[in-house]
C-alpha cells in the first residue's frame, strides 16, 4: 500500500477545511443562541446602571446582576477555550469588562469621592478609632517627659536621642544667643519650596512607617511614638534651660500642632490595625485587620493631607513670620481647626442622604 504523498495530505486539509469552518459556525451560532437572551438582559441592566446609578435599576435585576454577570464571565471562558467566533468573543470581553465595573469597581468618581472624604468620610473614621488616639496620646505624652528626663539627668543622652542634623547648634553647652539664632525668620523665600518637599518627604515618611507597624499587634507604632516624643522633650529641656521655652514653643507650634496631629493619627490608625488583630472578638483574624484596615487607610489619606499642610507652613510661615504671638495664633488657629473638625463636625453620611432624597 502506498503512503500519501505530502501533496495529498494537504489536499485532504484544505477539502476538510470548508466542514470545520461550518461546524465551527455552527457551533458558536447554537452557543450564543442559548445564553443571548442573559446577555442582553445584562447589558441592558449595565447601560441603565451606566446612565442613572442604582436608582434605574428595578428590584429584581438588581438582585439578578451578580448572577448575570458569573454568567457572563461563564461564558466568555467557554468562548476563549472552544475558540469561538471572533465577533461572540469581543462582545462577550466588552459586556463582562462593563458589568465588572458596575458589580465591584468603585460607585463614585474621584471628585465624588473627595467631597464624600473631607465632607465627613474623614473625620468620622478618625473618631471611630478614638481609643486608638486616646492610647497613641498617652504613649507621645510619655515618650516627651522620658526624654525630658532623662537629658536633665544626664546631657549625654541628648545625643543619643536627638539626631546630628538636628542638634547642629543647638546642643547643650549653647549660649543663649546661638539657640534663639535657630529660631531666627529667614530674610528671604529663596530654597523654602525645596524645604518643603524635603520635610513633606521625611514627616510623612515618619507616620507611614508608625502606620505600617501596626500590623506587628502595635507595639512597634507605640513604641515609634514615644521615640519621636522622647527627641522631642530633649529639645523642650535644652530650650528651657536657656530660658527660652517660649519662644521655641511659639516656633514649633506653627507646623507642630499639625504635624504632631498627624504623627498621632498615623500612630493610632497602626494600633488600631494591631489591636484588631490581638482582640479580634467575634471575627475571624483577617476579618478584624481587614475592616480596620479600611478604616484606618481613610485615616492615613488624611494624615498625607496633613503632612503636605504641615510641610508648607514649616517651609514658609514658620521661616518668615516673627513674634512668639504671632506664630502661637497660626498654630492655635490650626489646632482649633483640626480639633472642630475631626470632634465638633458631624455631617450626615452623604450617600445616606442621596438615597433619602431618591426615595
Amino acid at each position: 500500500m502506498k503512503s500519501p504523498t505530502l501533496g495529498s495530505w494537504f489536499g485532504r486539509k484544505e477539502m476538510a477545511a470548508p466542514s470545520d469552518i461550518e461546524s465551527a459556525a455552527l457551533r458558536s451560532d447554537r452557543f450564543r443562541l442559548e445564553r443571548e437572551g442573559d446577555w442582553r438582559r445584562l447589558e441592558d441592566i449595565v447601560v441603565s446602571m451606566e446612565k442613572g446609578g442604582l436608582r434605574r435599576i428595578d428590584d429584581d435585576d438588581l438582585l439578578a446582576l451578580p448572577t448575570l454577570y458569573r454568567t457572563a464571565a461563564s461564558s466568555l471562558s467557554v468562548a476563549r477555550e472552544t475558540s469561538l467566533d471572533a465577533a461572540t468573543l469581543s462582545y462577550l470581553e466588552s459586556l463582562v469588562q462593563r458589568a465588572w465595573f458596575q458589580v465591584y469597581g468603585p460607585r463614585k468618581g474621584f471628585f465624588a469621592w473627595l467631597r464624600e472624604f473631607i465632607f465627613g468620610g474623614w473625620s468620622r473614621a478618625v473618631r471611630e478609632i478614638w481609643l486608638d488616639i486616646c492610647i497613641a496620646l498617652f504613649a507621645m505624652i510619655a515618650g516627651a517627659v522620658v526624654g525630658w528626663v532623662l537629658v536633665a539627668r544626664d546631657s549625654d543622652w541628648y545625643f543619643r536621642l536627638v539626631p546630628t542634623g538636628l542638634a547642629d547648634t543647638r546642643a547643650p553647652g549653647a549660649s543663649r544667643e546661638e539657640l534663639l539664632s535657630t529660631l531666627d525668620v529667614e530674610q528671604g523665600t529663596g530654597g523654602l519650596s525645596t524645604f518643603a518637599a524635603f520635610l513633606f518627604s521625611n514627616n510623612a515618611g515618619v507616620c507611614i512607617l508608625a502606620f505600617a507597624l501596626g500590623f506587628a499587634f502595635g507595639i512597634p507604632s507605640l513604641m515609634l511614638l514615644i521615640h519621636n516624643m522622647a527627641m522631642l522633650g530633649a529639645m523642650l529641656w535644652l530650650f528651657a534651660e536657656a530660658g527660652l521655652i517660649t519662644e521655641f514653643s511659639a516656633w514649633l507650634s506653627v507646623h507642630g500642632t499639625t504635624e504632631l496631629f498627624g504623627i498621632l493619627l498615623s500612630g493610632a490608625a497602626g494600633l488600631h490595625i494591631g489591636r484588631s488583630m490581638a482582640f479580634p472578638g467575634e471575627r475571624s483574624v483577617l476579618d478584624a485587620a481587614a475592616i480596620s484596615g479600611r478604616r484606618s487607610a481613610v485615616v492615613m489619606v488624611g494624615v498625607v493631607i496633613m503632612m503636605v499642610v504641615a510641610a508648607l507652613l514649616e517651609a514658609f510661615p514658620r521661616q518668615l513670620v516673627a513674634g512668639a504671638q504671632s506664630r502661637f495664633i497660626i498654630g492655635g488657629m490650626f489646632l482649633a481647626f483640626w480639633l472642630a473638625y475631626f470632634f465638633l463636625y458631624h455631617p450626615r453620611r452623604l450617600d445616606t442622604a442621596s438615597a433619602e432624597d431618591g426615595g
